[in-house]
């Protein structure tokens, strides 16, 4: 009797918090080792933070020294753990040995002076300390409005080397 009144309650209360996410998040998941909700980690450079990784969802694959995650946030410091920028994104790679990252679908990078730039794809590579893509990208600061297809930064974005570069609002200043 205890048995089936056990049963009876689980029953009763298994679709009071909506759908199991387990369950949904097994077949998206079938391969990884690990599934982790709320991920974060930190990127140092010689003991400094230098990034904050943080997703809500990471599937791991710990043989390929990969995460594959699901609505990304990361957040660049300057060498004195001074906040330069947050990027956000629907998804990304983060490869755990080289902590560098792609981020994809929708990213925005917001510097603290309130800058924005826009694009689909954005490498971050922590060995070289830069950010690229080679995909078109907008980006607003002021009264500036660019527009090219291509460039490599640092994560400050203050040394921009772009290709294909248009755009309003007066001059920049590139290198070279």
């Amino acid at each position: 009797m205890l048995v089936l009144l056990t049963f009876s309650l689980l029953s009763a209360c298994s679709g009071l918090n909506g759908p199991d996410r387990t369950v949904r998040g097994a077949a998206a998941a079938d391969s990884a080792d690990q599934v982790m909700f709320g991920m974060r980690t930190l990127i140092t450079s010689l003991g400094v933070k230098a990034a904050n990784v943080e997703a809500d969802t990471a599937f791991m694959y710990e043989t390929a020294g990969r995460a594959e995650l699901k609505h990304v946030k990361l957040t660049f410091f300057s060498a004195t753990g001074v906040q330069q920028s947050v990027l956000t994104s629907d998804e990304g790679t983060y490869m755990l040995r080289t902590d560098s990252m792609e981020a994809r679908g929708h990213v925005v990078v917001v510097k603290t002076d309130g800058s924005r730039l826009t694009t689909t794809i954005l490498r971050y590579n922590k060995a070289r300390n830069e950010v690229t893509t080679d995909q078109p990208y907008t980006y607003d600061s002021g009264d500036k409005h660019i527009q090219g297809t291509g460039f490599t930064t640092d994560p400050s974005l203050s040394n921009i080397n772009t290709n294909r570069v248009h755009g309003t609002g007066g001059g920049i200043r590139l290198p070279g």
